[in-house]
């Protein structure tokens, strides 16, 4: 969430006497000690701040973000809201320390069975809070999870990108963009290359896409970022979204930053319709299809032949874009944590 939080940050600090900005930098993987470090600096912080006057605590909360969901639980006076990026839960696993993840079973045989108590254990810290999701979705199912809070939706925002060339005037290709991880489609690259027509072509570009194997008809770059970040979108026509949020856990609701970012580039989306991405195929911007990695496979073949279609749906970007920039979709936070 580090790019989402720089930019956030700048939007919405004018709209305050003083921010401090207190970053967790073991990025899901901590020990016992680092969570109860940061969660003990939090509070000094907090109490602090809280001397010289009126305050507000805002947290960016993530599925494996430990220090930030036990930093939240603060004393009841102080207002307290949270972003909730994979949604439904501000957490999903509260005890993922760096020890317990190392042996997964373990990890598993702690979270799995014990779901209702930690699902009770969240109810507890976010009674009477104001949540954000940054999908309707997503807030829907906030609020059916956190009953005892406010759940509101917002938008992910689009960054300020350059211009690039119209989609019809960029090579005939799909690409897949981001982090490296289980379930976000990368291991179905070899499939879509196998369904996808000979003169279309698939660029990679992400963190840890380098130590993807290599396939014959794939361009793999491995992170990009600056202009070759703005190389790799100019190189392709849609972006391949073929990940699901499904999890023996639940269906999580998270927004998808890699989608803004290729919306940013004026790049539409093939994608399945799971989770969040079923709400984007109705907003514009985005084709969902029924079924996986073949049915993509199948509507690239047909849409990136049809110049017609392309036009018309990079007219939706283009308009998602004007829609869906950082001070307009800052609107909700604001306007909540004015009431507060």
């Amino acid at each position: 969430m580090g790019d989402y939080a720089d930019d956030f940050v700048a939007a919405v600090s004018p709209q305050f006497e003083s921010v401090t900005d207190y970053r967790i930098t073991a990025d899901g993987n901590e020990s016992v000690a680092e969570v109860v470090a940061a969660v003990r600096e939090i509070r000094r912080v907090v109490l602090e701040l809280e001397k010289k006057g009126p305050i507000l605590v805002h947290f960016e909360q993530s599925a494996g973000s430990q220090a930030t969901f036990w930093g939240s639980w603060l004393p009841a006076r102080i207002p307290v809201t949270s972003t909730i990026h994979d949604a439904p839960y501000p957490v999903w696993w509260p005890f993922k320390t760096k020890l317990l993840y190392r042996y997964r079973l373990l990890h598993h045989a702690v979270h799995y069975p014990t779901r209702p108590l930690t699902t009770w254990l969240q109810r507890r810290v976010t009674k009477g809070r104001t949540l954000f999701a940054l999908t309707t979705v997503g807030a829907d199912n906030v609020q059916i999870k956190m009953k005892d809070s406010t759940a509101i939706a917002s938008r992910i925002f689009v960054p300020p990108r350059d211009e690039l060339p119209a989609l019809i005037d960029r090579p005939r290709a799909v690409g897949m963009f981001g982090h490296v991880y289980k379930g976000k489609g990368f291991d179905l690259i070899g499939r879509l290359r196998e369904q996808l027509d000979d003169d279309i072509g698939i660029v990679v570009a992400g963190r840890g896409t380098e130590s993807l194997d290599p396939i014959d008809g794939v361009t793999v770059l491995g992170e990009v970022n600056d202009e070759e970040e703005d190389a790799f979108f100019g190189s392709i026509r849609f972006l391949v979204v073929p990940y699901s949020k499904d999890n023996p856990y639940g269906k999580a609701f998270a927004a998808s930053s890699a989608v803004s970012r290729s919306f940013a580039y004026n790049t539409p989306i093939i994608c399945i319709l799971d989770g969040s991405l079923a709400e984007m195929a109705t907003e514009g911007g985005a084709i969902g299809v029924d079924g996986g990695i073949d049915a993509i496979a199948t509507e690239a073949n047909t849409v990136l032949r049809d110049e017609f279609a392309q036009n018309k749906i990079e007219d939706e970007v283009r308009e998602l874009r004007s829609a869906r920039t950082i001070d307009k979709c800052v609107l909700p936070f604001v306007s909540a944590w004015a009431k507060l």
